[in-house]
């Protein structure tokens, strides 16, 4: 069966005769008679049985449409988006991101975004750098935002600004810190290891050995947000990136820039032989503007 045939037999089936479904596609009668025939035919199995009261599907075809249904889904999304694109006001915009940038930062972009553009669809995701090649090479993404670029990958990247490492911690556990805390301060503190977190993890392991200062690790985390949590709960203070901090904050919770500060880039990456639409460089300016804001 080609797409035609496909057409047909979803269109004689919902709406339940050949007069109404060539009514529907805007073609004759007996061509919609023809095509269902030859799609028979090829199949070597009826579709409808002719009744006085119209077409009645039988069991294969009841079996047939659920497969044809999802190809006309996509039939129709890829004619939208011809149609949108033509029209230059639409589209969709796969991006995924790291985890503590989609929690506040892609989203308010989104959101700004979205007030210019109101006919534009995101489709979002979070990626973890171990993934970010594999959802860029299956197309499960046109964007992955992250720290940090796979060496040697063909990739483009563009920077779209920087983050810092800084400790969280309840008010009552330090009530007097500093605008700035040293690590050498956190010594003797009950402290919530991410080490084994990625970039950032190994970025703070690096600057714990620059500095020769070991800590009182009573929990090793996987995530910031875990992290977060055990510190919300009394367990420890921790150190993770601004942009998880910021969206965790509760009453009780403060944070604090490194001192020295401790910063890392934040990439937009795509694949080179997939470059990005003006859209995706149009919002990709607008996520810039979100990651420099105060």
């Amino acid at each position: 069966m080609n797409l035609r045939h496909i057409e047909i037999f979803h269109c004689v089936y919902v709406n339940g005769s050949v007069s109404a479904a060539a009514r529907a596609l805007n073609v004759s009668q007996p061509s919609v008679s023809k095509m269902l025939r030859h799609a028979e035919s090829l199949l070597g199995f009826q579709l409808f049985r002719r009744t006085n009261g119209g077409l009645v599907p039988t069991d294969d075809a009841h079996a047939l449409f659920a497969e044809v249904r999802e190809i006309q889904d996509r039939v129709h999304a890829l004619r939208e988006a011809g149609q949108n694109l033509r029209r230059g006001t639409g589209g969709t915009l796969r991006i995924s991101a790291l985890p503590s940038l989609a929690l506040d930062a892609v989203p308010t972009a989104v959101a700004q975004f979205l007030r210019s553009h109101a006919n534009v669809k995101f489709d979002l995701q979070t990626v973890h750098h171990d993934d970010l090649l594999r959802k860029l090479h299956e197309r499960e993404t046109d964007i992955a935002i992250a720290y940090q670029v796979p060496p040697a990958a063909p990739i483009e990247q563009r920077w779209l600004g920087e983050g810092e490492l800084v400790v969280l911690y309840r008010e009552q556990d330090m009530p007097d810190a500093p605008p700035c805390i040293e690590l050498d301060r956190l010594r003797g503190q009950r402290f919530i290891s991410l080490a084994a977190s990625g970039p950032t993890g190994r970025l703070f392991t690096e600057e714990l050995k620059r500095l020769n200062v070991e800590l009182d690790e009573v929990v090793s985390a996987r995530t910031f947000y875990i992290a977060a949590a055990l510190v919300r709960q009394g367990a420890g203070m921790t150190v993770v990136d601004s942009f998880t901090a910021q969206a965790c904050l509760t009453p009780g919770l403060s944070m604090r820039p490194l001192k020295p500060r401790v910063t890392f880039d934040i990439h937009a990456m795509s694949l080179l032989n997939r470059p990005l639409a003006a859209l995706a460089t149009e919002f990709l300016k607008t996520l810039k503007r979100v990651l420099d804001a105060p």
